[in-house]
């Protein structure tokens, strides 16, 4: 169905009529002027993110539904990050006229999946056109109480350094979905240089070969925020120090605690938690291990710091590898190589702002 025959409203409509708050904090959500919010004994947690086509997103590969989800997530994410609870989420899209109804309605479904996870209610947003691609905002509002939220200023001297999950693992996911992107694209040329019919025929119904490499293609696609490792931490008495999601990759992250704590650090690469896809991934690649783990990004993982008095707490959680540790800020950031040597560590990570 085209959008345009059932109006900006219209679409609202169907896309939210049937959405019920599940949150006591959401007094008022879609369909009014604004969403009316009462947090009366909790500091209010907001975070919002950009998603463009083209930048952000490549839809030769990525679905809606996958992209609604991811767009969530990423939101939901954020709060985590801050040692919250995510509550509400306000969505806004700006789309072309190649996307129909069905399109958006996809894009709800993977939106509102993520957010049915963990209990978020969407309360409103925006729907504008676009002259091209479709572009996405989104904010997410959390709570917490004041004594809880972590930043990223607090780790101090001695403490340990920790991430959940593993590293890497959504780099290489990208780095198949553009190789897979550019041998059908090379195809489609070489069979319009030849006129073959058939042959693009053929084509629309392309399928890539992702034998196992299901994990790292499922990472890049739909990664979960994690706040199931909040949870482990809250329930071993353990509150962090500093705290960042791994959006940007683990060397950037760790570097902008460093920077704002005012102090060094020490990881070791042996202690780098990869998964055994991601190992095999860099070998095909032939791309270094490390650097994938370090630099890639989009992992959306939990890095953070706590007290070193709690490290036999942190080795009994599952899911949770300790890789270093933070030190004075005179002995600057390090990594610890296999064979013991000791490297400057450099934020490479991703920079939207790069040319």
């Amino acid at each position: 169905m085209d959008i345009s025959k059932l109006g900006e409203f219209g679409l609202i409509h169907r896309l939210t009529d049937d959405i019920k708050p599940k949150n006591t904090s959401t007094v008022k959500g879609v369909g009014d002027d604004c969403a009316v919010l009462s947090y009366p004994d909790n500091q209010v947690l907001v975070t919002t993110d950009m998603l463009m086509e083209g930048i952000h997103f490549d839809r030769r590969y990525v679905d809606m539904m996958h992209l609604g989800y991811k767009s969530a997530m990423v939101n939901i994410s954020d709060i985590f990050a801050m040692n919250g609870s995510p509550r509400q989420m306000v969505v806004s899209i700006a789309l072309s006229n190649v996307f129909s109804v069905e399109h958006i309605e996809d894009f709800y479904t993977g939106l509102r999946k993520a957010c049915d996870k963990w209990g978020v209610d969407i309360v409103g947003g925006d729907t504008t056109s676009s002259y091209s691609g479709l572009a996405i905002s989104i904010t997410c509002i959390g709570e917490a109480k004041k004594e809880d939220v972590v930043y990223r200023n607090g780790a101090k001297e001695t403490d340990l350094i920790c991430v959940s999950g593993d590293l890497g693992a959504a780099y290489m996911g990208l780095q198949i979905l553009e190789r897979e992107k550019a041998v059908y694209l090379q195809q489609v040329e070489e069979a319009r240089k030849k006129n073959d019919k058939r042959a693009l025929e053929i084509l629309k119904d392309y399928v890539p070969e992702f034998n196992g490499k299901e994990y790292l293609i499922e990472r890049q696609l739909q990664p979960e925020a994690r706040g199931d490792i909040l949870k482990s931490l809250r329930d071993n008495g353990i509150r962090p120090t500093a705290m960042m999601d791994i959006s940007d990759g683990l060397s950037s992250e760790l570097m902008h605690i460093c920077e704002q704590s005012g102090c060094g650090c020490r990881i070791y690469e042996k202690n780098i938690p990869i998964d055994y896809q991601t190992a095999v991934a860099c070998e095909e690649f032939n791309m270094n291990l490390t650097t994938a783990a370090l630099n890639g990004g989009e992992d959306y993982e939990l890095l953070f710091t706590v007290p070193i008095g709690d490290h036999e707490k942190i080795e009994a959680i599952d899911g949770v590898r300790l890789i270093g540790h933070i030190t004075r800020k005179e002995l600057g950031c390090a990594l610890i190589t296999r064979d013991g040597n000791e490297f400057e560590l450099k934020a490479q990570g991703w920079n939207p702002l790069k040319e």
